[in-house]
């Protein structure tokens, strides 16, 4: 009998993956259990006020603002990259200084300081020389605390999108503008056809970070007196003292449209890394359970 007819193949034991594995769980279970069985949580006190009018109102709020943010903020904040990557030492140092003033004062003092700008400039007015003044109006009844808040996260976010679009425009190689210009194409057209596509790739992670951070972000405004989540939250608990069975309510509602928003950002990157990438093919379920990493394959294909 051949000796080699008796040997098999075993497989490598992991007993320390396992016995970690088995920790982990144990210990979520036991959380779960806690919060589950405390009466302390009022869940029924959650569910009664989830739906709650003024709550939803604040949903709409928070949502409102953040659109309006991110898409303002990420239109400034592309202008913002292009005058950085410009050869107009001018147009650089602008923008140089712009993001280094917004990303360095922190969220909350630029909404004071908006929300307060009347102390600075009482009444605001358009002038023209020779021609004298064409329109003023008072700065009260301009900046209210919506319009405060909307341009504070609008300067906040355009500060933090024009280094996110910068880098992601300096990812294309130069080799692609060269062939782009070899082909006859036009700046507006290579900027459309050949960096826009290939940067988004680059943009797109941080840019969704980004925007659900900048939700996170508009909670800031409770501050001043607008009606979001927490502000609504905060409104009911200090009528009822049922404060944190409220705030709990204020957190399922951030966590519901962040998962929304994290669900949305996992299919505009799988659409733009479409042909590049073998895990462009995957669902979001499967990613679920990979934890978003490539599998065995992919790993061995992008290893050469």
């Amino acid at each position: 009998m051949n000796p080699e007819d008796d040997l098999r193949i075993v497989g490598k034991r992991y007993y320390g993956r396992w016995l970690s594995a088995l920790l982990v769980l144990l210990c979520v279970m036991a959380m779960a259990h806690s919060m589950i069985n405390n009466p302390r949580f009022e869940w029924g006190v959650i569910a009664e006020n989830f739906t709650e009018a003024s709550i939803l109102q604040g949903v709409l709020m928070t949502l409102q603002l953040t659109a309006i943010s991110v898409v303002l903020g990420f239109a400034f904040g592309t202008v913002l990259a292009l005058m950085r990557l410009s050869s107009n030492p001018v147009l650089v140092a602008v923008s140089w200084a712009y993001t280094w003033f917004f990303r360095g004062v922190p969220m909350l003092v630029q909404l004071f300081l908006w929300y307060n700008i009347a102390a600075l400039y009482p009444t605001l007015s358009l002038s023209l020389p020779g021609v004298g003044e064409l329109w003023s109006a008072q700065s009260n009844a301009l900046i209210s605390p919506f319009s405060a808040a909307v341009i504070a996260l609008v300067m906040h976010q355009s500060a933090y999108a024009a280094e996110i679009v910068r880098a992601g425009i300096q990812s294309v190689g130069n080799g692609q503008l060269e062939a782009a210009r070899a082909l006859g194409y036009r700046p507006a057209q290579i900027f459309r056809f050949t960096i826009l596509p290939q940067a988004m790739r680059a943009i797109l992670p941080p840019a969704g970070n980004e925007v659900i951070g900048q939700l996170k972000t508009t909670a800031v405004v409770s501050v001043i007196s607008l009606q979001d989540v927490l502000f609504s939250a905060q409104i009911i608990y200090q009528r009822t003292y049922e404060v944190i069975p409220l705030l709990l309510v204020a957190t399922l509602w951030y966590l519901l449209m962040t998962s929304v928003l994290s669900v949305g950002q996992f299919y505009i990157e799988r659409y733009f890394s479409r042909g590049v990438s073998r895990g462009s093919s995957r669902t979001l379920w499967r990613s679920l359970l990979n934890g978003f990493t490539p599998t065995r394959s992919e790993r061995s294909i992008s290893n050469g």
